[in-house]
């Protein structure tokens, strides 16, 4: 069968290999605690071990029994639009009307929307090394083409306006960033990103940032939001992180007015809507329950991040920058060996601790670094480091 050309510009995701390998060995007889082994424990995949609050679950169940599953507008349910427009004005300050809003069904399905509503083949957008590669990929799929621009701790591990300068081309048109960051789980101070902001549109650019962790901070000097920059900024965010509402595959985008209809255009047609039962479950994530739990939550993982970075650094895996937000440490491993592809593929055998190498994001860190994700509970991230120090000692 011939397949389609843009499919060479869409690597594989390299975090699903290993998770199948660390599949493979959490069912060998080795990871069966009834036969004396350890289970596996994964730290691989950035998925929250707390599901929806109560209150979410409660709306769910009343919007299926009450049959308010047919299709919603593409933009999404008017109800959820205004209350994600308050939960703006109330928590960060900003003045997003709900008319620019658009729910989609998770954020991989807004960033297809804007990319195929803004790009087209021959364009380049400039994203930083390392990002999250699907990121890239929705790039790719237009035919455009995703141009990593290596960066260092020293602008922790994000893109600067210096960099976005001078790497802008003729074929530049615009700027993929995300704050905090998937896999070093730092953020672009405000003063910067506004910076970033001016660069891009004094070139007739677009900056479209990516925010699916907003809201799960642990330094007021890095927490912002990039709706304050201007209208013309493209915000992605999701009910996935700091909601805890992976699977329900719902996420929104905020647009200029003029990107609106397009957008909209774009999502009657690929997908309808997102899911009726998840929209309406959604707007009780902004309930005075709901947002204290979340509270809760990224308090909780504060401490998990306060475990883990100081844990690491003991076992000479060093944390170049101190994660500010997400749930992801991006160490160094050359201390132990020269790839981390190698030191995941051991430590999975040998630890049965489940990491994820850097190939996936990107050239410029990817044999230096790992990603660890703390997602889970601080009794398996105590256990995974005794596990690790064990192995690394030998």
């Amino acid at each position: 069968m011939k397949l389609a050309r843009r499919l060479d510009d869409i690597e594989p995701f390299y975090v699903m290999a290993c998770a199948k390998v660390a599949r493979e060995i959490a069912a060998s007889p080795e990871c069966d605690p009834a036969q004396g082994g350890e289970p596996m424990l994964y730290l691989n995949i950035g998925e929250p071990d707390f599901t929806a609050t109560a209150p979410v679950i409660a709306a769910a169940e009343a919007a299926l029994h009450a049959g308010r599953t047919q299709y919603t507008e593409a933009v999404g349910l008017p109800a959820l639009r205004e209350r994600i427009s308050r939960w703006y004005a109330q928590r960060w300050g900003v003045d997003v009307p709900a008319r620019r809003i658009v729910v989609t069904a998770g954020a991989s399905a807004a960033l297809q929307l804007v990319c195929q509503a803004l790009f087209e083949a021959g364009d380049e957008v400039l994203m930083p090394d390392p990002s999250y590669p699907c990121n890239r990929h929705f790039v790719a799929a237009t035919g455009a083409r995703a141009r990593l621009v290596p960066t260092t701790p020293e602008t922790r591990f994000q893109l600067d306006a210096a960099a976005v300068r001078a790497n802008w081309g003729p074929a530049t048109r615009g700027a993929l960033l995300a704050t905090p960051s998937n896999p070093t789980g730092t953020s672009i101070a405000p003063a910067e990103l506004a910076r970033i902001v001016e660069a891009v549109r004094e070139r007739g650019g677009v900056c479209i940032v990516d925010e699916i962790y907003q809201g799960l901070g642990f330094d007021p000097a890095f927490e912002g939001c990039a709706l304050r920059l201007g209208d013309d900024v493209v915000s992605i965010n999701s009910f996935s992180k700091y909601f805890s509402m992976t699977g329900w595959r719902l996420g929104w985008l905020v647009l200029p007015d003029a990107l609106v209809e397009p957008v909209e255009r774009l999502a009657q047609n690929l997908y309808i809507c997102a899911s009726a039962v998840a929209q309406h479950a959604a707007i009780a994530c902004f309930d005075a329950e709901s947002l204290a739990e979340c509270e809760v939550r990224r308090a909780a993982f504060r401490a998990r991040r306060d475990f883990v970075v100081p844990a690491l650094e003991r076992l000479g895996l060093h944390v170049p920058v101190v994660p500010d937000g997400a749930f992801y440490v991006w160490a160094d491993c050359r201390a132990h060996a020269a790839d981390s592809w190698d030191f995941v593929m051991d430590m999975m055998k040998r630890a049965h601790v489940a990491l994820t190498p850097g190939k996936d994001f990107g050239p410029a860190h990817a044999k230096a670094h790992f990603r660890l994700s703390f997602a889970t509970s601080l009794p398996q991230l105590e256990e995974t480091m005794r596990r690790l120090g064990r192995e690394l000692a030998r």
